[in-house]
């Protein structure tokens, strides 16, 4: 029996002239948590919805628990879901919301009570089940919704941006929470966000889509250390991105100097080396050290809560504007000073355009 849980295989959705995912291939194994991460409007959501039926994709195939669902209706696919709105209808209890995916399918008639309770113990809700949504904290009508969701023990659940309207902190706790309960059940999960943090905190594995295309599909730490392009990059934080060439002694260059990596560089082609703004530090006076060393222009600084965000002007390349982020506590030079600076060879990552 296959471990993949969904196949999602050269997916493409077209409205009208406008391509919305363009070429999209993804599998997600049994128990495994994936984010599709990207910007609004860059395809996430569409996909999500041509995995729950409510989109039918304009080319490609999407399996899940190893059938072809491509042309079947929702109700015919075995997903629960979390939409963004949580659509609970305010007119049934707790307990009649979360029942009404098994009365919809028509499972489990005789133990249909049963495993309402089981689903709201799962979610911390014992007790609950005579209320109604409107008398729920923001928190319980996420839990009802994804008690909902779990009650029916689908083979794909799918989330919509379920915390997208909730205060940050509310929104962090329950990305714990809901991340804990779900690896604990083994629920196969594709979650769909913006949010770079929730992402890599919730995730097995994190999908980023750009354009309708999947960019890269890794780890987290993978993702945000060492993206595959600049489009992931720049997507992800590592904003100063610079053009490298390399010398007839194999040697590699950007604008800045010549590059020291960790990583052995022979038979990389040209490219571009990035680095995050908290990578770069104060080096006066310039170290014998291996890395980058580059004296730049102090041109800006913003105040950002517990850092100070630096804009740096690079002697070697007064074209270029670098991000440099400081503690707020750490000694900052004054705007308009020029200072030698490092980035470790351990912070720089080569990568494609």
């Amino acid at each position: 029996m296959s471990s993949l849980a969904l196949q999602i295989d050269a997916v493409v959705k077209r409205f009208g002239a406008t391509t919305a995912v363009n070429n999209l291939s993804l599998d997600v194994t049994q128990g495994e948590f994936v984010s599709l991460l990207g910007p609004s409007g860059c395809g996430k959501t569409t996909t999500l919805r041509m995995i729950a039926g409510l989109e039918r994709p304009s080319a490609g195939t999407i399996h899940i628990a190893g059938i072809d669902v491509s042309a079947m209706p929702p109700e015919a696919r075995d997903i629960g879901m979390v939409f963004q709105s949580l659509a609970l209808f305010p007119h049934m209890t707790v307990a009649d919301n979360v029942a009404f995916g098994l009365r919809m399918r028509g499972r489990a008639t005789d133990r249909l009570a049963e495993r309402v309770r089981e689903a709201l113990d799962r979610v911390r809700l014992s007790g609950f089940e005579d209320r109604y949504p409107d008398t729920l904290s923001g928190g319980q009508q996420q839990r009802v919704a994804l008690a909902r969701a779990i009650v029916t023990s689908p083979a794909v659940l799918l989330l919509d941006e379920p915390f997208s309207a909730l205060d940050r902190s509310l929104r962090e706790a329950l990305t714990l929470e809901f991340s804990g309960l779900l690896r604990e059940i083994g629920a196969t999960t594709v979650f769909v966000t913006h949010d770079q943090e929730e992402a890599f905190a919730m995730s097995d594995r994190v999908a980023v889509i750009e354009g309708g295309r999947l960019m890269q599909c890794d780890a987290p730490a993978t993702v945000f250390g060492r993206p595959s392009c600049t489009r992931v990059a720049r997507f992800v934080g590592m904003s100063n991105l610079l053009p490298v060439t390399k010398g007839t002694d194999g040697a590699l260059r950007c604008e800045l100097g010549p590059l020291s990596l960790v990583a052995d560089a022979r038979g990389v082609p040209p490219a571009v080396v990035g680095f995050r703004p908290d990578d770069i530090r104060l080096a006066d006076p310039a170290p014998d050290s291996a890395g980058l060393q580059f004296s730049a222009r102090i041109s800006r600084c913003t105040f950002r809560g517990r850092q100070v965000q630096l804009e740096l002007t690079p002697d070697l390349a007064p074209g270029h504007s670098l991000r440099m982020l400081a503690e707020s506590g750490s000694p900052i030079p004054e705007t308009g000073v020029v200072r030698n600076f490092l980035v470790a060879p351990e912070r720089l990552h080569l990568m494609g355009e």
